[in-house]
């Protein structure tokens, strides 16, 4: 069993009310990069995990490709399929678990995008990226996208503690504070949550390897030609926001 480092709660209610107007301002344009990157023809089939609220797959279906979306979020799932009814494109959306991957083969791209990796121990990461192998055709590619690993650091106080991210809405609050262990390669997020009078707390961890150790994990999956992007599709550099992988299936 693996060790599973995140709870369902880090992408509820909260989550989505401070972050949901943020993704749906950057999806389009994420959505052309995907596009421009995956280099897929029409009717393509591709997946999108997890998917989340569906915001990527949507788009990606209204531009004319065959989409399949998994999370194991009833409620995400059932937003999803709502806003795909409300944007008249058809998207198969299933509930499940993305280290339990019900594919073989046969899609022609795989899609974690917005930090959707690395929730789990190391051993368990690399499977994930296995399972997103034999959901992909030879020659398939996959796109995986996280925040950078170096920008985390730069943002770190030079006398130690954690970096504070602050998001506000209205009167409403999410504060992260942010450390990170060099040795394990990961960072730890407390999450204090104000909203609605409420306050919450979590805590979460996320692997965050450098941009040459994903790419060797991508590598001993069954990929090949690993790319390293930044957030524009350019080479990755120290001050890129984004970390962005771009691998073709061998």
């Amino acid at each position: 069993m693996s060790e599973e480092l995140v709870g369902p709660e880090i992408f509820g209610d909260d989550y989505l009310g401070f972050y949901g107007q943020l993704l749906e301002e950057r999806s389009d344009s994420e959505v052309e990069l995907i596009v421009r990157l995956a280099g897929l023809p029409d009717g393509a089939s591709i997946l999108d995990v997890p998917c989340g609220h569906g915001r990527i797959a949507n788009r990606l279906a209204a531009r004319g490709f065959r989409v399949t979306g998994l999370d194991r979020s009833a409620k995400l799932i059932e937003l999803a399929r709502s806003r795909a009814g409300e944007l008249g494109v058809s998207v198969e959306y299933l509930e499940g678990d993305l280290r339990e991957l019900p594919f073989d083969g046969g899609f022609d791209a795989v899609i974690n995008w917005f930090s959707s990796f690395g929730y789990f121990d190391d051993d368990t990461n690399r499977e994930l990226l296995a399972g997103f192998r034999r959901a992909l055709r030879p020659g398939g590619v996959l796109l995986l996208e996280q925040a950078s690993r170096e920008l985390l650091l730069s943002n770190l106080p030079r006398h130690g503690g954690p970096a504070i991210i602050l998001s506000e809405q209205g009167d409403d609050l999410m504060i992260d504070k942010v450390t990170f262990d060099l040795g394990a390669g990961r960072s730890h997020t407390e999450r204090i949550t104000v909203r609605g009078g409420r306050v919450s707390r979590t805590e979460f961890s996320l692997s965050q390897p450098s941009a040459s150790q994903l790419a060797d994990w991508i590598r001993a999956a069954g990929f090949s030609t690993v790319g390293t992007l930044d957030e524009t599709g350019e080479p990755v550099r120290p001050a890129s926001r984004r970390l962005v992988v771009r691998a073709i299936a061998a």
